[in-house]
């Protein structure tokens, strides 16, 4: 079947970068994004988009009112289209059974009922949300439960394998496009449509077709071997902390080995973002479902260091400013989970504020791309903070980073932006209180500079001196930072 109209449902962080790169690489093809959230299909056909991506900007700028669209007639896209993308939400569930670990699939069977209710004709349905293995048994169910007479469908799973950051050069350079589907001639014919979109711009070598359930399972296995690595480097830092061994040169020497790599062996603050904790549980409850304990024990433990990690480093800062930091001044530089995007979800910066409000310090945030409604919003979130009045209380959100760390006790970078590398830290150190404590939960800083121009430079996975914790640039042993941490 020849492809000519897409519909996307659902206008987020995988529809609307997706669409719009299909858009820009097949000219001969009109794709239609839908949302039933008016106010984001407003900002898609706005100068300012929802979302922050290097590069969306231009491409949905050439694409927008020519073969690319954003609108809030979901039933008319889904008419008019030949093939369907269900990119919606697929959240852990907050509720029930599975509570904390499912993935909530409620949205997707939404869409399913919907594109049943209103579709004619033969429509591929392709599930692009990050989904359990077998979720598109069910909605293939579900379409073919409620089909109209000259209705048919097959269903795909085309599972995104996006970076938040570098998300357009991702779609633009992959490194796979994986395809599953039914496995049969009208299967086949299906996955050889999708295929022909990606073979405008995607090496066909690059092109991997697969049965359904090995497409859904490879999202998962694929974001929770990333999440593993995290985990293991970071578990790793706090080895090198006690012992006096640099986690960077472990990294690095690790990272020769052919077998190995270097990616994804940089220690931090913990990993964050919509999909690393969210497909880790769901894997560790679909192995729970299928009875294999210890296989959902394994995975549950790459989530429990990235904790640990998140609370190790809220309690540096804790015993570096001799273990007290009630009332005192900290500046947290980063609020994204990771640099160029403006996403905070599961953010580590959220989980240091916590711990550091909980023990009553005052906090100034910034970060370039967070506003501040939505610091404020993540932080007074209950699993964060059980009163908003104590979160305004206790939060400043700054909107220069010169006045962020002005009269502060601390510095502690919690995402990776390159401004922060290069601010003059001369200045900053002139108007803060002194001892003046740099916390680096991101291996970015200049340190030694740090150190030279008088700060106290506390960095991951590193120590100084042979007999317990030493600050760069000073000879006093201080309280030790890995002397706790908090539960």
């Amino acid at each position: 079947m020849a492809v000519k109209k897409v519909c996307c449902i659902g206008a987020g962080y995988v529809g609307g970068p997706t669409c719009s790169v299909i858009a820009y690489k097949c000219r001969d093809i009109e794709v239609t994004v839908v949302d039933i959230n008016k106010e984001r299909i407003n900002a898609w056909n706005s100068e300012e988009l929802p979302i922050y991506e290097p590069g969306l900007d231009e491409i949905v700028m050439k694409c927008r009112g020519q073969n690319l669209f954003f609108s809030t007639d979901i039933d008319g896209a889904i008419q008019a289209a030949d093939l369907i993308f269900i990119s919606v939400n697929t959240p852990t569930k907050t509720y029930g059974l599975g509570k904390g670990r499912a993935a909530d699939l409620k949205y997707v069977e939404s869409c399913a009922r919907h594109i049943a209710s209103v579709s004619t004709g033969h429509k591929v349905v392709v599930e692009k949300s990050t989904v359990p293995v077998r979720a598109a048994a069910s909605i293939s169910r579900i379409l073919h439960a409620n089909t109209k007479r000259n209705s048919t469908y097959q269903v795909l799973s085309n599972p995104e394998f996006l970076a938040e950051g570098t998300a357009v050069r991702d779609l633009l350079n992959p490194d796979r496009v994986l395809i599953g589907g039914e496995q049969s001639e009208n299967g086949h014919r299906a996955i050889k449509a999708l295929s022909s979109i990606y073979a405008h711009w995607v090496p066909v070598e690059k092109i991997i077709e697969t049965n359904t359930w090995s497409s859904e399972l490879s999202k998962l296995a694929a974001n929770a071997f990333l999440a593993q690595r995290i985990s293991s480097i970071n578990a790793m830092s706090a080895v090198c902390e006690v012992t006096g061994a640099d986690v960077s040169e472990v990294a690095n020497a690790i990272g020769t080995d052919s077998r190995i790599g270097n990616k994804f062996l940089q220690a931090s603050v913990g990993f964050g973002g919509s999909c690393f904790q969210k497909d880790v549980l769901n894997l560790v409850y679909l192995c729970e479902s299928l009875n294999l304990p210890e296989v959902a024990r394994y995975w549950q433990q790459v989530i429990e260091i990235n904790d640990f990690q998140r609370r190790r480093f809220a309690s540096r800062i804790i015993g570096c400013l001799f273990n007290t930091v009630f009332g005192k001044r900290i500046t947290l530089l980063g609020f994204a989970f990771k640099k160029d995007t403006g996403d905070t979800r599961e953010s580590s910066a959220i989980y240091v504020s916590k711990y550091l409000m909980d023990e009553g310090a005052h906090l100034v945030i910034y970060d370039p791309k967070v506003p501040k409604k939505q610091v404020i919003r993540e932080l007074q979130h209950p699993t964060i903070c059980d009163s908003s009045d104590r979160v305004s209380q206790l939060v400043e959100v700054a909107d220069d980073p010169y006045l962020a760390c002005e009269g502060s006790h601390a510095i502690a970078v919690c995402t990776e932006w390159d401004m922060f590398k290069t601010l003059d830290y001369q200045r900053i150190f002139e108007k803060m209180l002194k001892p003046a404590f740099v916390f680096d939960g991101r291996g970015i800083l200049p340190h030694k500079k740090l150190a030279e121009i008088g700060y106290q430079v506390e960095m991951i996975g590193k120590c100084y001196g042979k007999e317990g914790q030493f600050h760069v640039g000073s000879s006093q042993n201080i309280l030790s930072p890995t002397s706790r941490v908090l539960p």
